[in-house]
């Protein structure tokens, strides 16, 4: 049975549509915001009769789709077909301003999320669930599915780690619908919101493959997430970014591997299995080169690692990405105890901490992979703590 998602209710069920008649209203999306046919969110609720379109907006990387590269801004921008204007929350600002939230009376949200706390989506969505509040607005989030599924994996952001990288205390792949994030933060933060979810249909996680539906096509939500096997890695290899390793931006497979000009793969793999055989289970490492078109380590030859998930008995409680990058974090610094790791810049806007401790949402990673004693096991109890604890926290506000 065919999983309708939450944009697929909306649009078929007149009654939710009706509910808003005579009230402004606004729709916060993205490229991967698309129903069955593939006609977009905002070209499919601006035909519906009952519905009055006053503003739209768009999260990093623009409504449409405009902007490769993290730290490059979306400007504002008026629609001259539907006759609106669309407002960037990755420009000027992050969060809506008091004059975006004149602009309407209901926002909808319909954003395609990776399942793991540093995409920045989830961020947005705190943003405006807040600003709702302030300003009494309603949101309503018309849910999705979490393309990887149910599994939690990673360490906790710490108290003071919160960023526009890390907008809550959850760990990095948190096992949630945006829908179930909603609920998270109204409760997490205490916001007197009018929020409801419009909830997907006929999900089921627990099978394969555990999370997306292999009667949608995958639709990149951002850039560098061509294919599902990319979601699947992200919580992994999303840390790459923290590091002068290249995660594959610049190629056609970003951030499903990693490498650079001066690392053997092939030490660095054993190394791996050397460490912590387990942390490799679950997907199909390959060492391959590449060459970077564009970003870090542009036009030069690079050695490294491609990670595959996409195989028939693909399980995502056996794959771990968090575990399987940051052992490869510990077995470069096994092999070249001095190699320069940590990529020192600017971060998200973030300017007097790590890149790589932000991804984190605290210095623990690191300063395991910097310690030659500590071992995958004293990682293993850190996250095996945090993760039990999250998933008992997350149950009261599970929807499926």
């Amino acid at each position: 049975m065919s999983t309708l998602f939450g944009l697929d209710q909306f649009l078929r069920n007149p009654t939710l549509s009706r509910e808003l008649k005579g009230r402004r209203v606004a729709l916060l999306a993205h490229p991967a915001s698309l129903t069955p046919d593939l006609t977009h969110a905002l070209d499919a609720i601006s035909s519906l009769p009952d519905i009055q379109l006053t503003a739209a907006f768009g999260p990093q990387h623009g409504l449409r789709g405009d902007k490769q590269d993290n730290m490059i801004e979306s400007p504002d921008f008026f629609d001259p077909h539907l006759n609106i204007p669309v407002f960037s929350l990755y420009g000027q600002t992050r969060r809506p301003t008091d004059a975006m939230m004149d602009t309407f009376d209901v926002l909808l949200v319909d954003l395609q999320d990776l399942g793991c706390r540093i995409y920045t989506f989830i961020t947005t969505l705190r943003y405006v669930l807040e600003a709702a509040a302030a300003h009494q607005k309603t949101v309503i989030v018309l849910d999705r599915p979490n393309p990887v599924g149910r599994p939690v994996e990673g360490l906790t952001l710490k108290e003071g780690w919160e960023s526009f990288v890390g907008a809550g205390k959850i760990p990095m792949r948190h096992g949630l619908t945006l829908g179930e994030l909603s609920r998270y933060f109204v409760s997490q933060y205490k916001l007197d919101v009018d929020s409801r979810v419009v909830p997907l249909h006929h999900w089921q996680p627990e099978l394969p493959p555990f999370g997306w539906t292999l009667d949608r096509p995958w639709v990149p939500p951002s850039p560098n997430a061509p294919t599902l096997n990319m979601a699947r890695a992200y919580a992994g290899t999303v840390m790459l970014e923290g590091t002068t390793l290249s995660e594959g931006r610049g190629t056609t497979r970003p951030l499903e591997l990693f490498g650079a000009p001066d690392i053997d793969p092939n030490r660095i793999l054993k190394t791996m299995f050397e460490l912590k055989p387990e942390w490799l289970a679950g997907c199909k490492p390959r060492v391959c080169a590449f060459e970077p078109m564009f970003h870090k380590h542009v036009g030069t030859l690079c050695h490294g690692i491609h990670i595959h998930t996409d195989f028939a008995d693909y399980n995502p409680l056996r794959f771990r990405p968090w575990r399987l990058i940051a052992l490869a974090f510990k077995a470069i610094r096994a092999n070249y105890p001095d190699y320069s790791l940590w990529r020192n810049f600017p971060y998200e806007y973030e300017f007097d901490r790590l890149a790589i401790d932000l991804i984190n949402g605290s210095d623990h990673l690191r300063l395991w992979v910097d310690d030659p004693v500590a071992s995958p096991d004293d990682l293993e109890d850190a996250a095996s703590r945090d993760e039990t604890l999250w998933e008992e926290e997350r149950r009261a506000f599970l929807i499926y």
